[in-house]
């Protein structure tokens, strides 16, 4: 019982995945943070993209004319 005590503690195979979780996480925390403080200044640029969509000409483009 004892070895097998041992041998559990001692084994670190699941060690990568947890990192890569935690990194992932901490990623995911950061870009969340980033979104909510500019959330206004996000929303302002898709608004200004709208207004100059609603803008454009209704026909298709021709090169030339």
């Amino acid at each position: 019982m004892k070895d097998l005590m041992k041998r559990f503690w001692n084994d670190e195979s699941g060690q990568g995945l947890t990192e890569y979780a935690l990194v992932l996480a901490l990623i995911s925390i950061g870009l969340i943070a980033v979104l909510v403080l500019f959330r206004d200044a996000i929303g302002r640029v898709f608004d200004r993209i709208v207004e100059v969509l609603d803008g454009a000409p209704e026909g298709g483009y021709t090169p030339g004319s």
